[in-house]
């Protein structure tokens, strides 16, 4: 396992590393610098960042939906291809969950499009851990978008349960 690795609550510090992950990820929807600084400053509480020996190599950022404050959204979760197959993200949701569970969290959603299976393997696997149930719909299809975008499926997990612990 990855030695001398944190997982803590991101800061404004942080949002540049944030932007460099999502950007080598090659597969995220790259945002803005400046929307990973407003993320770090205003969802810092829904959000974890990985460091290996004090650098950021992986970040999971969320939202609580405002129309259900029972439900996280994970927006974005990456980490650095020379940390991957190491767990790191795994560890990201379940200390995710472990933080909002106790603040009345019970479901988590993300979408996913089709063809990443990566992902698809990773949100399985972590409502394989919680005990929950993983249900899939289509949510935008391809056509929704304006540019050449893929259909994005949501997955919803839930109910989630605190398996790990909370400390960040």
């Amino acid at each position: 396992m990855t030695k001398n690795h944190s997982i803590e609550r991101p800061s404004t510090e942080d949002g540049s590393d944030l932007w460099r992950v999502a950007r080598d990820s090659r597969t995220l929807d790259l945002n803005s610098s400046y929307a990973y600084l407003l993320w770090c400053r205003d969802f810092a509480d829904t959000s974890l960042v990985v460091k290996v020996d004090g650098a950021v190599v992986g970040f999971v950022i969320g939202f609580i939906r405002p129309t259900e404050p029972e439900t996280v959204v994970v927006w974005q979760i990456a980490v650095d291809a020379d940390q991957r197959g190491r767990g790191l993200a795994a560890k990201l949701l379940d200390r995710l969950a472990a933080v909002l569970v106790p603040r009345g969290v019970r479901n988590l959603e993300t979408t996913i499009s089709p063809d990443n299976a990566a992902s698809i393997a990773l949100f399985t696997a972590f409502a394989r851990r919680q005990g929950a149930a993983i249900d899939r719909t289509e949510l935008f299809g391809a056509g929704h978008f304006p540019d050449a975008h893929e259909a994005e499926d949501l997955y919803r997990i839930g109910p989630l349960e605190a398996r790990v612990p909370a400390t960040v």
